[in-house]
């Protein structure tokens, strides 16, 4: 737990890329300190990194710092803008590129009243809990992985309204006025039925804006079946570009003038015709080669037209379940569709996923405790624009037998390392000014860290 004396010259240089977004001078220190805390604080809540910082002079209060960053009026979506525009030059002409859509679970378990934060069942750890549903897009190439949103799904209540109206439903009303307030109940209900956005919605919302500003535009798009919409399809098409998602088995398809299942498809195939799948062989972003047994075919789907089908098995006796990708390129191979799905995946992670475990372990995307909906906008940005500055942070190779696993590469870790360093330098410097100023042990305790 290192008191941070001064803002790293690492974070500083970072954060001048992004100083005409905020207003004042001593706003734009507060916002500093705050992203060099949610790098280094193991406490990664406003309150946890107010109480490391170290002021040479009258220490402003906390109160201060939380209205720099949460309330001062600088605009969470100007800053987003800015950090897609200032990552955009490290992705262009770096080989291939792949803009990623995901959602994740934020947890926030003791925080009722955070905005967004609802109880539910979650499914990808199997246990009931309080959290807020995020929508990330995060692009990728073969060395950096930047997220360029993170939104928060706002929760339904559209279940619990309508119960209510049901509950309170009369046959008859005596009094205009009770009218008047029933009819205001209903209104409110089908407002709030439009305003609610899936997550398909909001998916497409951040392609929109993504495509809007032309930051990437050798960028194709990856996802799963859960974000798979026939809109954000439509959309990208609409741009030129190309897009790969996966189908789920139970998805019917036109084969030779039937519908038939997906699965009932592969097997058919798997047990007639084997040698329709071809062994390919794909480069993944990690510089390794593997090797699939794939079938690929034009078809035809409901709604979304003619589109490729690539069913694609890693067992060379094709023993293991299978994956289905659909995309928008009916001119590729199934080696490119399968190379563009696994491109943005480190192993069998998805690079959004990257993106999540590396944001909730080490900028805190789950940490804040704000509860308004434009704080948790201001701090998720935050996580994402700390996240590219400690990728971009030059640290040394290190040799100590710590990171002996990295082999010789330099590793996030290292890179927070690097940090943490510069921090502590800091202290050291502050420290032997004081100390030469006839400053005792225990003054200079005291200021570093108050009892």
């Amino acid at each position: 737990m290192l008191p941070i004396v001064e803002i790293p010259e690492t974070i500083r240089n970072g954060m001048l890329n992004y100083r005409d977004v905020f207003c004042r001078d001593e706003g734009f220190d507060h916002v500093s300190r705050y992203v060099t805390g949610l790098i280094i604080s193991p406490n990664k809540t406003l309150q946890g990194i107010y109480d490391l910082q170290v002021w040479d002079g009258k220490k402003p209060s906390r109160r201060s710092m939380h209205e720099s960053v949460f309330e001062s009026g600088w605009s969470s979506k100007a800053l987003i803008q800015r950090h897609r525009a200032v990552v955009a030059p490290d992705h262009r002409g770096r080989g291939r590129e792949i803009i990623s859509l995901d959602w994740t679970f934020a947890h926030h378990d003791r925080g009722p009243e955070i905005y967004g934060a609802v109880k539910n069942y979650d499914y990808v750890e199997k246990r009931p809990g309080r959290f807020q549903t995020v929508v990330t897009a995060v692009i990728s190439n073969k060395s950096l992985i930047d997220g360029l949103d993170a939104v928060v799904q706002e929760p339904s209540k559209q279940k619990q309204e309508m119960a209510y109206l049901n509950a309170t439903a009369k046959k008859s009303y005596d009094q205009m006025g009770a009218v008047s307030e029933r009819l205001l109940e209903l209104l409110h209900h089908l407002k709030h039925e439009r305003e609610y956005k899936k997550r398909t919605e909001i998916a497409l919302e951040l392609v929109e804006q993504i495509e809007q500003e032309d930051h990437f535009p050798e960028a194709n798009y990856a996802f799963d079946n859960g974000v798979l919409s026939l809109d954000l399809t439509r959309f990208i098409e609409s741009c030129g570009k190309h897009w790969v998602s996966d189908l789920e088995c139970s998805r019917n398809i036109q084969w030779r003038g039937d519908w038939v299942r997906l699965d009932s498809l592969a097997a058919k195939l798997r047990a007639e015709s084997p040698e329709t799948f071809r062994c390919v062989k794909v480069s993944c972003r990690n510089g390794e080669t593997k090797e699939y047994w794939a079938f690929t075919k034009v078809i035809r789907l409901k709604r979304y037209g003619r589109k490729r089908l690539v069913i694609a098995h890693e067992k060379a006796d094709l023993s293991d379940a299978p994956r289905y990708l659909l995309t928008s390129a009916k001119h590729w191979n199934s080696g490119r569709t399968i190379e563009t799905w696994s491109y943005p995946r480190l192993r069998e992670d998805w690079t959004c996923e990257i993106f999540h475990e590396f944001a909730k372990q080490v900028t805190g995307l789950e940490s804040s405790q704000v509860r308004k909906e434009e704080a948790v906008k201001c701090h998720f940005r935050l996580s994402c624009v700390s996240q590219s500055l400690i990728q971009r942070t030059s640290a040394v190779v290190s040799k100590s037998e710590k990171f002996e696993f990295a082999k010789g590469k330099t590793t996030f870790g290292q890179r927070c390392r690097t940090i943490a360093r510069e921090v502590l330098g800091s202290i050291l410097k502050l420290s032997k000014r004081l100390f030469a100023e006839g400053k005792s042990c225990d003054e200079v305790r005291d200021m570093l860290m108050p009892a």
